[in-house]
């Protein structure tokens, strides 16, 4: 396995719910014979005198352009913010021009995960809108099909944009169906990964 040979679980969690989502999508990568690096970004703040430390003191490590350019693809993950990714994801995804300008995303396929407070707190259109920067690099956008037999009956989160999470305000684990979909995913996205990058066919 080259050092390029992994799938990039990229994240923002506050309560919990969008980190069991990825962790619960990295087994689904690593179910095919492929690295999940979770990876997360930092807070912000609107005091511009605030920082974070270059590590996070727990859980995982902060995402550098250089962990984005090398991967084979990527999930995406955040929790909905008003209908949209959360403000520290953004910002992060803002400062990939440079991977824009070389193309280094173009034909890696990609997937977007989050995770909302309750049933119709924004989770669709979240998930639309977390697409539209990795359109714009190019990337290969992969959704969850119906024949996932989950979607057409989980009464937590699912949708065919990408598998999402119902945390009811506090850290309520996945469910059945939910944790059945964000495996779904992984798997896909690593199998998709080894179709259209060749990774791990060697």
């Amino acid at each position: 396995m080259n050092q390029n040979d992994y799938i990039l679980v990229l994240f923002y969690s506050r309560s919990g719910g969008t980190e069991q989502l990825a962790k619960t999508i990295a087994q689904g990568i690593e179910s095919q014979g492929l690295e999940a690096r979770l990876r997360t970004v930092p807070a912000i703040s609107a005091n511009c005198e605030a920082s974070e430390a270059d590590i996070p003191a727990s859980g995982a490590q902060y995402c550098s352009l250089e962990d984005l350019k090398n991967c084979s693809g990527l999930a995406l993950g955040s929790p909905t913010r008003f209908g949209n990714m959360a403000a520290p994801m953004k910002y992060f995804i803002d400062q990939t021009s440079a991977l824009w300008l070389n193309g280094n995303l173009i034909n890696k396929p990609a997937c977007v995960f989050s995770s909302s407070a309750s049933m119709h707190g924004g989770q669709e259109s979240t998930l639309l809108t977390m697409m539209l920067p990795l359109m714009h690099h190019g990337m290969v956008i992969a959704g969850l099909p119906y024949s996932e037999s989950a979607l057409t009956h989980s009464q937590s989160g699912g949708t065919p944009y990408g598998v999402s999470h119902v945390s009811g305000g506090e850290t309520r684990q996945l469910s059945a169906d939910e944790n059945t979909l964000a495996k779904a995913q992984g798997k896909r996205l690593a199998e998709l990964a080894k179709a259209l990058t060749g990774v791990n066919n060697d």
